[in-house]
């Protein structure tokens, strides 16, 4: 929905369905009564995600033509999409595979340039487009050296997307981005390792590339790459790393490099008592999110306020009484209208700070909604798909309106 702070969607990761037939079956059954209940009167923005098998599908021009009169007859337009996970999604195990292939592999190439121009054919004339994408890899699958390298070929992979948006632009003056989403255990995990590889790596190779193809001077690739290559700031992944929004959104501004989506998401967290009997019936209550098809990484506050990263929730159950701990969170993304789970909380209170001062001060128009976990919540925070999405639509577009 279209507001005075931008345009709102939920992120359709949240359907089953790899291939694009499947997957256009669950929209037209979502969608329509989901517009009706959030925007009856005005049109509603999608963000679409699409398999790099549903992508080659929707570049027959039947299915695109087929797919955006119905966009038209719902009134509804796609203005962003999620490009992070290149394969299934659901009913098969997830966990680190989610990254692959990651930004060393032509295939994540090949698969982020066919988004970008499934997109330029759906995008509305007067609006910019993006699309959210892997902070270039899954950090443990690389040692020392190897992550060094894998940061150089990733680097470069995303300059050669970077000159087909270029080339987008020139032909069709639509300014389309790759949005880079930082989260745990990626090869950019945190605000602070994304703003070095932007201006350390980054922005030289691109303009060591830019200034040999295109004899385009310094400045002039710098303005490039703002435009194109930018940040989707997930507000539960910098919540898990305990980042501090107000000081990481002031970082941003002041380099000059723009978030373009906010994914609007929660955590789980948990204060960690010393009483060892407490501390297993905290265990107790973590165990119905541990389950098989995502990761769950878990980031440990110590009392010296340094971190301890559990690559998934089974490793950080092992440590529960860790005396040096005093504070989880965990990666499982959990509805948003909710503070609590039982006697487990929410990092609900950072999306509303976040929005808070988006409100004041606009960070981006592009606001999308990013729970994709219905499926595997216990069952007792299991509500039908649409009526998901409708409380999570209502409650942000609440938060914004006080």
């Amino acid at each position: 929905m279209k507001s005075n702070f931008g345009h709102l969607t939920y992120c359709t990761n949240i359907h089953s369905g790899e291939n694009w037939e499947e997957h256009f079956i669950e929209l037209k059954k979502n969608f329509p009564t989901l517009k009706k209940n959030v925007s009856p009167d005005d049109l509603l923005g999608i963000g679409l995600r699409l398999s790099n098998q549903a992508s080659i599908a929707l570049t027959d021009p039947e299915e695109l033509t087929k797919f955006t009169t119905w966009l038209n007859q719902e009134g509804a337009y796609v203005f962003t999409m999620n490009g992070f996970p290149y394969g299934d999604f659901h009913s098969t195990v997830v966990k680190e595979s989610v990254h692959a292939p990651d930004w060393t592999s032509n295939d994540r190439v090949s698969y982020t340039i066919r988004l970008f121009d499934i997109l330029e054919k759906l995008l509305p004339s007067d609006m910019e487009g993006g699309i959210s994408t892997s902070p270039l890899g899954y950090r443990h699958h690389f040692n020392a050296s190897e992550k060094i390298k894998a940061l150089q070929i990733g680097t470069e992979n995303i300059i050669k997307v970077l000159e087909h948006l270029m080339v987008i632009k020139e032909k069709t003056t639509k300014s389309l981005h790759l949005d880079i989403e930082p989260e745990p255990d990626g090869l950019l995990e945190t605000g602070d390792e994304f703003i070095d590889w932007y201006e350390n790596l980054l922005l030289p190779l691109a303009i060591e590339h830019f200034s040999k193809k295109f004899e385009l001077s310094e400045l002039e690739t710098e303005a490039l790459v703002k435009e194109h290559i930018q940040l989707c700031y997930d507000v539960c992944h910098f919540a898990l790393g305990y980042e501090n929004h107000e000081d990481e959104l002031n970082a941003l501004e002041e380099k000059g490099i723009r978030i373009v989506k906010i994914q609007i998401s929660a955590a789980l967290k948990t204060g960690l008592p010393e009483d060892e009997i407490k501390r297993n019936e905290i265990a107790r209550l973590f165990k119905p999110f541990d389950e098989d098809i995502y990761l769950h990484q878990v980031i440990a506050l110590q009392d010296n306020n340094s971190v301890i990263r559990y690559k998934d929730l089974p490793e950080a159950l092992k440590d529960i009484q860790n005396k040096e701990v005093k504070e989880w969170r965990a990666h499982f993304h959990v509805p948003i209208f909710l503070e609590r789970y039982g006697d487990l909380e929410s990092t609900q209170n950072e999306i509303i700070e976040v929005l808070k001062r988006h409100k004041s001060k606009s960070i981006t128009q592009h606001l999308e909604v990013e729970t994709y976990t219905w499926g595997v919540l216990p069952s007792e925070f299991q509500i039908p798909i649409t009526e998901s999405i409708e409380r999570e639509l209502l409650w942000v577009n609440s938060v914004l309106s006080n």
